[in-house]
């Protein structure tokens, strides 16, 4: 155990110390960020959300990404943290193994319908020249109605830090267990948002941290290997698995089945995919930078990379569930025991990269929030930045200290400001660049904006159910 709890002392001191280094940069005159222009628009506010957020969700800077790639990236940005939230969501629904089997089938239905949308806005950007969402929208549907696309960005990635935020208390409060620490999730959460967090969120120039977003599919790739060595050595099998002592709530099963995935709590799970399969801001990017970008390609790249992502989704949602049942948490790292080798790595793994991605969302929303308020450029100063900096911070973190389940965030945050980004969005403006069109449209386009209503509708149907159930 002392060996152990010098690992990770070692290891949170390498956080601090690089993020207090990192943090000199913010106080440089040159910055890689460059400032909003004087007249704020709300095409800026996309736009300026969708630049921060390509250093997580993929995309280069610079030149073209050839197909590989491009779909490394893709799975990257798909495949984050909210992926450990979906067991609670096959939990709200059903208590016996066999409901895995219908949350599979959901996993599969929605992430197809999401790299459909994904797809339909690649499709868009090609009609209509746009580079960003909020540009494709101006395009097709008009510019008076663009706040709405740049709003629901940017309450997006608040959202988005709130998980995070969520995420990263949970998972120091198990890594502070294993080393026998009695610490809070409230103090771990203030302890490390003031000491690590702040002073990365305070850098005026975000390139140094972009490798370390690499970390993030190897950590989740990590962690599903390791919930399926546990699920299949019977480590959290009942009634003698060997690590069973010493959780705080045992696995639970009962007898709601496959059929139960009928019930409307269901929709959690649903509006909870809507989280996790979210990357679609970042559609025209991937469309714009992908090498030799034909429809064909571009579709190739997405339904590869979604494809990869349903599988990864489906793995790890299926054997959390299977391992914990009913007695699945909100982040199902937390229904491991805090003294399991195996897990604390996958804890480690998943710390490490969303401490140095945070900040990569957060200056996303901090900059959204100030294209919305309309402040100019004059006024956007490096000491305007960190008061704004501030007043985020401490909003995000007495929310994650009020808000402990993370499936709601995520089954709430996707009825919402998912279903629209992923569904609805997208299909207004297929259906408007179709309409403009004019006779010039094919027949085959003329034919899909039913499919994409129809998408729509889903997107609607799904987001109004959910809401109300993820609020009971």
């Amino acid at each position: 155990m002392y060996s152990r709890k010098n690992v990770i002392l070692l290891f949170l001191a390498a956080i601090v110390l690089a993020s207090n280094c990192e943090a000199k940069a913010a106080f440089r005159p040159k910055s890689a960020l460059t400032p909003l222009k004087e007249n704020v628009s709300t095409k800026t506010a996309s736009t300026s959300i969708q630049k921060k957020i390509t250093d997580i969700q993929g995309g280069a800077e610079d030149g073209k990404s050839s197909l590989s790639t491009a779909m490394f990236n893709l799975v990257k940005g798909i495949v984050g943290a909210g992926v450990l939230s979906l067991p609670a969501g096959v939990a709200a629904f059903g208590d016996a193994k066999s409901a895995a089997l219908p949350a599979v089938i959901l996993i599969a239905i929605m992430g197809s319908f999401s790299g459909y949308n994904f797809s339909l806005i690649g499709r868009v950007c090609a009609f209509t020249g746009a580079d960003s969402y909020a540009n494709a929208w101006e395009k097709s549907v008009g510019e008076k109605s663009a706040w709405i696309p740049a709003l629901c960005c940017t309450c997006k990635t608040f959202i988005a830090t709130l998980a995070y935020s969520m995420v990263l208390a949970e998972t120091f409060s198990g890594i502070f267990q294993a080393m026998g620490l009695n610490i809070s999730r409230t103090q771990t959460l203030v302890g490390l948002t003031s000491t690590v967090l702040f002073p990365l969120c305070l850098l005026k120039n975000l390139a140094s941290l972009a490798p370390f977003s690499l970390l993030g599919i190897f950590g989740m790739a990590l962690t599903v290997a390791c919930m399926g060595m546990r699920y299949f050595d019977g480590s959290y099998a009942l009634p003698n698995g060997k690590l069973l002592e010493g959780l705080a709530k045992l696995p639970a099963f009962g007898v709601k089945g496959a059929s139960s995935a009928l019930s409307a709590n269901a929709f959690i799970l649903i509006c909870m995919l809507s989280t996790a399969f979210m990357a679609h801001f970042n559609a025209p990017k991937f469309y714009i930078e992908l090498e030799n970008n034909t429809i064909e390609r571009y579709n190739t790249l997405v339904a590869t990379s979604f494809g990869v992502a349903i599988l990864i989704f489906s793995a790890s949602t299926a054997l959390g569930f299977a391992t914990f049942g009913s007695s699945s948490a909100g982040f199902i790292l937390s229904n491991y025991n805090p003294k399991d080798k195996l897990i604390g790595l996958s804890r480690i793994a998943v710390a490490f990269s969303l401490i140095f991605t945070y900040p990569l969302v957060f200056v996303g929303c901090r900059d959204g929030v100030l294209s919305l308020l309309k402040v100019p450029k004059e006024k956007q100063t490096n000491a305007k930045l960190d008061q704004v900096t501030v007043v985020l911070l401490v909003m995000i973190t007495f929310a994650a200290t009020i808000l402990k389940d993370l499936s709601f965030v995520m089954s709430f945050g996707g009825a919402t400001l998912g279903s629209a980004l992923i569904y609805i969005l997208p299909a207004i403006m297929f259906k408007s660049v179709v309409k403009n069109m004019g006779d010039g449209a094919s027949a085959a386009l003329k034919k899909e904006t039913y499919f994409a209503t129809f998408s729509m509708l889903l997107g609607i149907f799904t987001g109004a159910v959910g809401t109300v159930q993820s609020l009971k």
